[in-house]
């Protein structure tokens, strides 16, 4: 019988996907399904069979068997049993990736508890609103961060380190899980800032199976990769992507822990054998920047990025270092990914830059607000058809001649000015391609003639002086259209960001309309 993973080609997938042949993955049904079984026990048989490549940010490598985290998930399991952890109940980890973050996510899951990763980086305002929220019995954490999560009402605080794994060593390294598909299996919070905290995402235990689309099509996992993707498991695209599709599918997947340094990244890349690589974004600016990919050699085959569109120079820079095309993946936290660039497909052409066509079953339009279909060229909103509605994302798009989707920015980054429509993103990526600039964001400010106008903010090694000004003005104008150039612009030490890494433009723009106010 033809798989599903047989071939990563375009017509291949049009041709044998169905939704109902995902269920093909597991050995789950719907009345009887485990994530921790389907990502990680079933594939312990082979005890040296390898599920998780760690390069730490002190220079360590850490490999994880799934027979290591299958036997310790199992003990976390009973542990939280004993504790009076039942099925629901939410289990709080806050660990860098390592076997104890491993053993604590799937243990929770196992037991049939809802596992919450949350991220490391995260200060103690941060830590108390997730908390406070989705109200964990547990919080395993480590020593340095327990001092900022204990005294929550409700909350136990449990440091995981050396000793208190050595202790679990007493318990059973056998659990059998006992939930439903549609359990609640994950909580997962998006990226937003301490002050606004996202709704957190609830997960069941089948949203894996939907998983199994995005891993076909968007980040082409096969059997036989050598998978990495340095994006945190505390965050959508590490936890979905980096870790859940690729265990599920028995594919040992590898990631990244501490803090971030382009060029331990790349070694990693090096030394492990990569071939299929998904990173943010800001994965790949970083590597070029750091300026010494040179010093490295690479086996990469299929390259996949998601978060925000890339630059030119990027673009150009992932040509050259990796030779093959960076394929966008695009979709959001709540209704998975919609539209991908199909890696590893010998007959599908990847547009730099676009965000690709629809996975195999989805319809995707551009659309104006009051429902009808943009023409080719023309902005509108990203919308998804499911359950008999068009959805919307929120994020603003354009369809090419060819059926190729392109990104416009989320719908609060468009810019109108004396009756022009901008997009930051454009802007940005004109910015981006100027020598002297490391970073750039765009956002419309108040202006009394014109409604609005552009005002960037640009990060660079050059003194920011009325010359620069002007040939940065010059440089995009010459580039995009003569109105579409920043008329003020502010040069700037550093962008903020989302803990995810994304230029966080709302942020840009309160602090700028408060320093309106002030001024």
């Amino acid at each position: 019988m033809t798989q599903l993973t047989d071939s990563c080609d375009y017509a291949f997938a049009q041709a044998h996907f169905t939704p109902a042949r995902l269920w093909e993955f597991f050995d789950g049904d719907r009345s009887h399904f485990n994530i921790a079984h389907e990502c990680i026990d079933r594939h312990a048989a082979d005890p040296a069979r390898l599920a998780v490549r760690v390069a730490h940010a002190d220079g360590r490598d850490e490999l994880i068997t799934f027979r290591a985290i299958a036997d310790a998930s199992s003990r976390i399991a009973h542990w939280l049993a004993a504790r009076g952890v039942g099925p629901g109940d939410r289990v709080a980890v806050m660990l860098d990736p390592s076997l104890p973050f491993y053993a604590a996510m799937f243990g929770a899951m196992k037991r049939g508890a809802i596992a919450v990763p949350l991220f490391t980086l995260f200060g103690p305002d941060g830590i108390r609103l997730r908390v406070s929220d989705c109200a964990p019995r547990v919080l395993l954490t480590n020593a340095e961060k327990a001092p900022a999560a204990q005294g929550i009402a409700g909350t136990e605080t449990v440091i995981v380190d050396d000793a208190f794994m050595a202790a679990l060593a007493a318990l059973p390294t056998e659990y059998v899980p006992d939930t439903k598909a549609d359990d609640l299996a994950l909580f997962q919070y998006t990226s937003g800032t301490t002050r606004e905290l996202p709704a957190a995402v609830k997960h069941t235990h089948r949203s894996v199976v939907v998983l199994m689309m995005a891993a076909l099509y968007g980040t082409g996992i096969r059997p036989g990769d050598q998978f990495f993707c340095p994006s945190s498991p505390a965050w959508g695209h590490g936890l979905a992507h980096g870790t859940l599709a690729p265990l599920a599918m028995g594919v040992t997947t590898g990631t990244y822990a501490g803090r971030f340094d382009a060029a331990r990244l790349m070694r990693a890349l090096q030394d492990f054998g990569i071939t299929n690589l998904s990173a943010a974004s800001t994965h790949y600016r970083m590597m070029r920047t750091n300026g010494g990919a040179g010093g490295f050699t690479f086996a990469i085959r299929k390259l996949s990025y998601t978060g925000e569109p890339i630059d030119v120079e990027t673009l150009r820079f992932i040509d050259e270092t990796f030779g093959v095309p960076a394929c966008s993946m695009y979709g959001t936290t709540e209704v998975g990914v919609a539209l991908v660039n199909y890696p590893g497909a010998t007959d599908f052409r990847v547009k730099p830059g676009s965000l690709g066509k629809a996975v195999p079953g989805l319809e995707v339009q551009v659309q104006r607000p009051d429902g009808t279909p943009c023409t080719p060229g023309e902005i509108g909103e990203i919308r998804l058809h499911r359950r008999g509605e068009w959805v919307p994302t929120k994020d603003l798009g354009r369809i090419d001649e060819d059926g190729y989707f392109h990104h416009a920015g989320r719908a609060d980054d468009v810019i109108i000015s004396a009756g022009w429509t901008m997009s930051a993103v454009e802007i940005e990526d004109v910015l981006m391609q100027h020598a002297d600039v490391r970073e750039a964001a765009a956002i419309g400010v108040p202006d009394p003639v014109r409604g609005q106008v552009v005002k960037a903010f640009i990060v660079s090694h050059r003194t920011g002086d009325e010359a620069f000004t002007r040939e940065l003005q010059d440089f995009t104008r010459a580039r995009l259209s003569q109105h579409e150039y920043p008329r003020q612009i502010a040069f700037v030490a550093e962008l903020p960001k989302t803990p995810a890494g994304k230029i966080h433009r709302k942020a840009i723009r309160d602090a700028e309309a408060a320093r309106r106010v002030t001024a």
